[in-house]
């Protein structure tokens, strides 16, 4: 496994994770997710990623209650949640990140998770409605009673989370540490352009997530939505939307000769291209299944085979076909 620091930060994640978004709860219990977590640490892993809202709290349950029936060290591994959308309903507990939700919040998710503190922890989106100024000081306070060890944000505009750090600074607060954004062949403007001041600037780290495009650039949709896939559970539809358009079947379709050339899966060419951001402290991969997960951690085998021949190759490809 390769471990790359958080940005600025003394702690190092292994370049590829485990996360439990859709998969944990619906697709994935507390048996199965023991299974994946222990092939997931013994291969090198080191950072599990959940947030609240993950299957309505039942993510960080099901993770809480693997890890502890695995044993694991403490100091082996690292775990994130993510606070904002809120499990209720009242005024005060969904779509915030105002003091009184996030340090009760905190409490909700270490309960659930059966730990004393998550090592990071994410404002999941940011909140229009709350002065910055106030989630900063909620989660330094998060952070200064050993709640959290880092804290940072997950699809904030660049902006807002400058803003953000330069509050934290400013008054000698905890500092947002990373940024957890959506990354992928498909989605790259945040990243590559969007961010590209604050990696320097500010140290940012980030943990990146969705790298396949929901199980797009794996080619299983190409034909139809198979049954068991993400996209066939009910609530998920909006995904195929997302992707489905002729351009990027054709991509993903140009895309299989490189994977062959190289020897490894479709999945694994579009992970190890993610990973080889050197931006990129983690890359979030998730499964419903162990063969998903061990052709998922092959992808740390193609990442050497990237050079600048095929990387421009694969550069080639991802452009619209009317740029081609």
């Amino acid at each position: 496994m390769i471990y790359r620091r958080l940005g600025s930060a003394g702690i190092k994640l292994s370049v590829f994770s485990l996360g439990s978004w859709i998969t944990y709860g619906p697709q994935v219990d507390i048996d199965a997710s023991a299974e994946m977590l222990k092939l997931a640490y013994d291969n090198g892993v080191n950072f599990f990623d959940n947030a609240q809202a993950y299957s309505g709290g039942k993510a960080e349950t099901i993770m809480g209650a693997a890890i502890k029936k695995l044993g694991l060290r403490r100091g082996s591994y690292l775990i994130s949640t993510k606070l904002y959308w809120g499990l209720h309903e009242g005024p005060n507990e969904k779509n915030t990140l105002n003091r009184k939700y996030l340090m009760e919040a905190i409490d909700g998710s270490l309960e659930r998770l059966g730990l004393d503190h998550v090592d990071l922890l994410f404002c999941h989106r940011p909140d229009p409605d709350t002065p910055v100024e106030e989630t900063v000081r909620a989660m330094n306070d998060i952070v200064a009673a050993g709640k959290a060890l880092y804290w940072g944000t997950s699809e904030w505009p660049a902006d807002k989370l400058l803003e953000a750090w330069k509050i934290a600074d400013k008054r000698n607060l905890y500092l947002p540490q990373m940024e957890q954004p959506h990354y992928n062949m498909f989605v790259r403007d945040k990243v590559e352009k969007e961010f590209a001041s604050l990696y320097d600037s500010i140290g940012l780290g980030l943990t990146t997530f969705s790298p396949l495009a929901s199980g797009f650039l794996s080619g299983k949709y190409l034909n139809g939505v198979p049954e068991g896939s993400r996209l066939s559970l009910p609530g998920f539809s909006w995904l195929k939307d997302r992707y489905s358009n002729a351009d990027i079947d054709r991509i993903i379709k140009n895309l299989m000769p490189i994977a062959a050339d190289l020897g490894c899966s479709l999945s694994q060419l579009a992970l190890a291209w993610t990973a080889h951001n050197p931006r990129v402290s983690s890359v979030i991969t998730g499964a419903s299944k162990l063969d998903q997960l061990k052709e998922n951690l092959g992808a740390l085998n193609v990442l050497d085979k990237l050079n600048p021949e095929v990387m421009a190759k694969i550069e080639k490809t991802l452009k619209p076909s009317d740029k081609n």
